[in-house]
């Protein structure tokens, strides 16, 4: 999701992340500096792990401030390392050339262009008609949520696409269903995030840190692979929740008015020459992007290349200018700023300090536990699901290999347990942007059965799911 919006009186929160950046650097890194020698003996920091370690937990403390922009706490965070001489300034430019951050400039091209089209309303509208209970509905709408993951790099992007299509839906059903879709839709958007690699950007980071500390990251292919069974399973499951949550009755027989809803979105009969383009070139790249072993493009090349065609003069659908403009350059800039802090934390040896001090366990599952429970849980403390990866994924690669885990498992793991934010209607935008749409307290009620049964699913298929399917332990 993208980095947080700065607020009422910016300066003001900036001001304080200044300040204790700099005041942290101040008390704990000066004595580092003057202190700890520069190579220190194994299992012990060196000067620059200190460093790093004060910077990123002021990072950290500023990402659990709501007033204040994650990609500006995260820019602050790598500037004051390249300042220290902890990271090289090279390294922090060039973070912003990476593939994962052209492949999120083009997936937003792309998907500019896709909306234009009016594609998504008539896949919305093709569901609704096919509903005859509250509960075929609800589970229809589940379905079709996951596909938008495909279309849409953002969950925040899908949530407000969802809006108004939710609203023209809702002249055609109940009140107390309504409610319950307008619940329904936010959490589906963030449990099915994790069917692709473009679904969120914290997937992105947590590819973009294994690939720096790893060699290799998660490709589209085998992202979809695991994330994709997860993020269909998960939100089928949170559609039976809201359901009872909502007390909507599940089998009274309904109809959906496609016709008029028809009318009101202004989505003719039959499909636009656009909208058979836009279906088009989106399964290409799916299809490029899942097959990339056999034919050797980068993803992010096939979706520059699909977004050129989007924006060009007589193919495309939309303006180049307005498809930049889709664009979030702050999450950009908070990936490659986050993406330049793991590299930190790696080569300084302040990754795997806190590894070996804090996150290690017995064994390969006990560590599985551990990091599926803090996953699922720290939403309540860093809002920012990018923000989440940033500061787990560089951790959880050490200790992975400490206790002989594959890193990949548990921080893939580790991401779909992050997919849970659904305490508040403050916890994710999805549902900061529903939030007219549904009860509060039947969120309150989904959120304390819906947490400890997606920790429980993210565990039942890290042991026994994805193993299956090339993701072992």
């Amino acid at each position: 999701m993208q980095a947080k919006s700065v607020e009422a009186n910016p300066v003001d929160g900036r001001g304080w992340a200044v300040g204790f950046t700099l005041a942290g650097v101040g008390v704990f890194g000066v004595p580092a500096v003057l202190t700890v020698p520069a190579q220190s003996p194994e299992g012990s920091l060196s000067r620059d792990g200190v460093l790093t370690l004060v910077v990123f937990g002021a990072a950290i403390i500023g990402w659990t401030r709501p007033r204040i922009d994650d990609a500006f706490v995260a820019l602050l965070a790598a500037s004051a390392l390249a300042v220290l001489g902890v990271l090289e300034s090279e390294r922090l430019f060039a973070a912003l050339g990476e593939d994962q951050i052209w492949l999120l400039v083009a997936a937003f091209m792309l998907a500019a262009g896709i909306n234009r089209t009016g594609l998504p309303a008539r896949i919305a509208l093709g569901l609704a008609g096919r509903a005859r209970t509250p509960r075929s509905l609800c589970h229809l709408l589940a379905l079709g949520l996951v596909g938008t993951a495909l279309l849409i790099p953002s969950t925040s992007g899908r949530a407000a696409m969802a809006l108004p299509l939710h609203r023209a839906l809702a002249s055609a059903l109940p009140e107390r269903l309504v409610r319950t879709t307008g619940l329904l839709v936010p959490v589906v958007i963030l449990l099915s995030a994790i069917a692709t690699l473009t679904g969120a950007g914290a997937h992105l980071i947590t590819s973009q840190v294994l690939a720096a500390t790893t060699g290799e990251g998660i490709g589209f292919g085998w992202w979809l692979l695991w994330g994709l069974p997860f993020a269909l399973v998960s939100s089928h499951l949170a559609a039976e929740l809201v359901l009872r949550a909502g007390g909507a009755d599940r089998r009274t027989p309904l109809r959906v008015d496609v016709a008029a809803l028809r009318a009101e979105l202004e989505v003719p009969e039959t499909m636009r020459p656009t909208e058979v383009r836009a279906a088009a070139l989106l399964a290409v790249v799916v299809l490029l992007w899942s097959t990339e072993p056999w034919h050797g493009l980068p993803p992010a090349l096939v979706a520059l290349g699909a977004a050129l065609l989007v924006v060009s003069p007589r193919f495309g659908t939309v303006p180049m200018k307005a498809a930049v403009g889709e664009i979030p350059w702050s999450l950009l800039l908070f990936m490659a700023a986050t993406g330049a802090l793991g590299t930190a934390l790696t080569d300084s040896g302040a990754a795997g300090w806190i590894a070996g001090h804090a996150l290690v366990g017995d064994g390969p599952v006990p560590l599985l536990i551990a990091v599926v429970a803090l996953s699922t849980a720290l939403h309540l403390l860093v809002t920012s699901r990018s923000a989440r990866s940033a500061v787990l994924v560089p951790l959880l690669v050490p200790a992975a290999l400490a206790v002989g885990a594959n890193p990949v498992a548990v921080a893939f793991a580790s991401t779909a347990a992050a997919g849970f934010c659904h305490t508040l209607p403050s916890s994710a935008k999805p549902l900061a942007l529903f939030a007219d749409e549904y009860d509060p307290r039947d969120l309150r009620r989904l959120a304390l059965v819906l947490g400890p049964l997606t920790a429980v699913l993210v565990l039942l298929f890290a042991l026994l799911i994805w193993p299956a399917l090339g993701l072992s332990l």
